[in-house]
């Protein structure tokens, strides 16, 4: 909670209750307070232009007033930025380039004030809201963790529509303007002020009162305490000459297509409109900010990063039971973690930075000790990065525990079972936990193992749950948690809860082999690794499936994940479902050939001492049934044969009940395993195909490879109906 206080007091002039916007003056500065009704945060819309423009006329023609003052009636946010429902709502270009042009001139209006405007900001001040601190004359935040800075729009497929890129390059410099807006991040308020983006940070408490004086001080043009913004030799070099600024434009772009292989054109789109600013002005930029605004509204990236997002926000509300169900979950406050290897330490880590006890155990005071030293590399790395200051990494230390005993367990709320993936080993562990926490809730972060095998060594059932983990753990944002026909309501909505508290966005699956997110993933691997089968280079397969858009391609994140974790799914995988499930020869012989991938430095790529890859390895060529012969692959051909099986086995696994909704299963695949986001996740992706045309293109490769492409009943139900997973 905030600790933004104030005794200023005033006379209300206006007061909108639609908007929640309303303005005050008090010793002759106005406040402009935004508390939107019935939000959490503020938001902008079509709403409000036409409130702050009567507010705005109000305050320039009081002549009591001298200045004015912007705030939030809200606890944590400032302006969190566009209203993503109002923008969903464009249909055409042209309604985006006017909604853009709208709020450009809306902002025009607000910094054209001939009495000076302050931004009072605490916390978030996100896309619009940051646009329109720009506005003001002055800006002032607070020192608190909860104000942070950003123009995120090219996370939602668009770019800054009301000015942001022609004002954020005026204010911090064309190469921190173009970082913050082609990645959207973040800007904590310690490095908002040291960039120039506010021109004084203070406490919380005090924020309104020190606007207040400089208000005054600025209408009697008094100086203010300005930081200049740093201006290296750099800066001199490629900023303040045309032809410095169109070396730095060359490398954005080349920056840009390296990392998005142009699948995302918001970036693109950002660069031509502030370099439009550059070359001919500011207004010439500003249109074409609106144009390319309008076009990128309406296109089918940002569809998709827009559909991610409402799915992503639905999720956070989700108490993970069917609907209509309720159960109040139990506040977890500490937690035991079994096993200090890398998931075990993962979990453990990003658990203490959520403030929570964590009891971490493993068989050997070596191996808890490698376990505490994980946890302190990270928390180390986030103080390098000034995301933590020493004293804040020493109080999260403090919340870790290491024990080879049970010690410490016995008013735990939940264990996470991180242990061998071996069920004599997990029946064990849980008789073991059960015993001396007689109230914990057990989880295990298995990743092959049914939990209902698990739970059959449970005296208490109802309290065995899954919480599959990603890896790595502090990085990876889904968490997959797993319920059996017994698990309690209660213990789920804690499970779930839980989840949330650490960060993680959480989708709950039912129970069964590879649950959603390894079962999806299986044919892709096995499909890829059977193009190995037949001669088809390693490196050419990756490299298809990065063109596609995954992060990396399905050999490498073999390595990554490792072999012999691989090696062990892929039997189980098999078993449950055949032929389709079935791993290629390939990938059988290289682990039996005792590759472990990038941890043991050999896998299908070459690792230098450090783990930095250095290659494919020749020699995994002798291991393939093709003995070393290669073929070449056409792209569109092994990515139709990789990626078509694991949209089939999505929608398998809708048919089965597990997972509860196509959102579900589009988030469990672009959060677990890097689905392409500009695709929307599998079900997304699946309309935008259409299933009839799926269905025709598995019928022909099942031609080909009997069993192993054909389609799911209800993808066939619904290319014949002409059915979508989504509205």
């Amino acid at each position: 909670m905030s600790t933004v206080t104030s005794t200023l007091t005033g006379t209300v002039l206006m007061e909108d209750a639609t908007t929640g916007i309303s303005l005050s003056v008090h010793d002759g500065v106005a406040t402009v307070r935004y508390d939107q009704p019935n939000s959490p945060v503020n938001t902008l819309n079509t709403r409000v232009g036409p409130v702050f423009e009567q507010i705005f006329a109000r305050i320039e023609q009081d002549a009591s007033i001298v200045g004015a003052m912007l705030v939030s009636g809200k606890a944590d946010t400032w302006i969190a930025g566009a209203d993503i429902d109002e923008l969903r709502r464009v249909t055409t270009p042209m309604e985006g380039e006017a909604l853009s042009r709208g709020g450009q001139q809306l902002l025009n209006r607000l910094a054209a004030m001939s009495k000076p405007f302050i931004a009072a900001i605490h916390g978030a001040a996100l896309g619009g809201g940051l646009e329109i601190a720009l506005a003001c004359r002055y800006r002032i935040a607070t020192d608190h963790p909860k104000t942070i800075l950003a123009l995120p729009e090219v996370q939602l497929g668009l770019l800054p529509g009301a000015g942001g890129t022609q004002r954020l390059p005026r204010t911090v410099g064309l190469q921190a303007a173009l970082d913050m807006i082609l990645t959207g991040k973040n800007i904590r308020a310690k490095k908002a002020w040291q960039m120039g983006i506010v021109h004084e940070l203070v406490h919380p408490s005090i924020l309104l009162e020190v606007v207040a004086k400089r208000v005054h001080a600025l209408a009697r043009g008094e100086s203010t305490p300005v930081r200049a913004r740093a201006h290296g030799a750099s800066a001199v070099l490629l900023e303040d000459n045309a032809i410095g600024r169109k070396i730095v434009f060359r490398q954005a772009r080349e920056t840009v297509l390296k990392k998005t292989r142009g699948q995302y054109p918001a970036p693109l789109a950002a660069i031509e409109a502030i370099q439009a600013g550059y070359l001919h002005g500011q207004e010439a930029g500003l249109l074409e900010e609106a144009r390319s605004f309008g076009d990128l509204a309406v296109s089918e990236v940002s569809r998709e990063l827009v559909s991610i997002f409402f799915a992503t926000t639905a999720l956070k509300k989700d108490n993970g039971l069917p609907e209509g169900e309720h159960a109040d979950p139990v506040r977890v406050r500490k937690i035991g973690v079994l096993g200090a290897g890398f998931m075990g330490a993962g979990i453990a880590t990003v658990a203490v930075q959520a403030g929570t006890i964590v009891r971490m155990k493993d068989a050997s005071l070596e191996r808890v000790a490698a376990g505490s030293c994980a946890v302190r590399d990270v928390l180390r790395e986030r103080v390098k990065r000034r995301q933590l200051t020493r004293l804040q990494m020493d109080d999260t230390l403090a919340l870790v525990g290491s024990t080879i005993d049970y010690s410490g367990f016995a008013n735990v709320d939940l264990v996470i079972e991180a242990v061998f993936e071996d069920l004599a080993v997990k029946h064990e562990v849980l008789r073991e936990v059960e015993a001396v926490a007689p109230r914990a809730i057990f989880a295990s972060n298995t990743s092959t193992i049914p939990i209902r095998d698990i739970a059959t060594a449970a005296g208490r059932p109802d309290q065995v749950v899954g919480m599959h983990f990603f890896s790595p753990v502090h990085k990876m944002p889904l968490l997959e948690v797993i319920v059996t026909p017994e698990t309690s309501a209660q213990t789920t909505a804690t499970v779930v809860a839980y989840g949330k508290q650490i960060g993680k966005t959480v989708i709950v699956v039912r129970d069964g082999p590879g649950f959603y997110v390894n079962r999806i993933l299986a044919p892709y691997i096995n499909e890829s690794g059977k193009l190995l089968d037949e001669g088809a280079s390693i490196d050419a397969v990756d490299e298809a499936l990065v063109a596609f858009g995954f992060p990396v391609g399905p050999i490498t994140l073999l390595d990554e994940v490792g072999l012999d974790i691989a090696g062990k799914s892929g039997p189980i995988m098999a078993a449950a479902f055949g032929e389709r499930m079935r791993p290629s020869a390939t990938l059988q012989r290289v682990i039996e050939s005792g590759r472990l991938g990038r941890k043991a430095k050999r896998g299908f790529y070459r690792y230098d001492e450090q783990g930095k890859r250095q290659g494919v390895d020749q020699g995994v060529y002798a291991l393939t049934p093709a003995s070393g012969s290669r073929i070449t692959v056409a792209v569109e051909e092994m990515q139709r044969r990789t990626v078509l099986p694991m949209l089939n086995e999505a929608v398998r696994c809708l048919e089965d009940g597990i997972i509860r909704s196509p959102r579900d299963g589009d988030i469990g695949a672009v959060f677990g395993i890097g689905f392409p986001p500009f695709r929307g996740g599998p079900f997304r992706f699946l309309d935008a195909l259409g299933a009839a045309t799926v269905v025709a293109q598995l019928d022909a490769l099942n031609a080909r490879y009997p069993g192993r492409y054909e389609p799911a009943a209800l993808l066939r139900a619904m290319a014949a109906s002409g059915a979508r997973f989504h509205p």
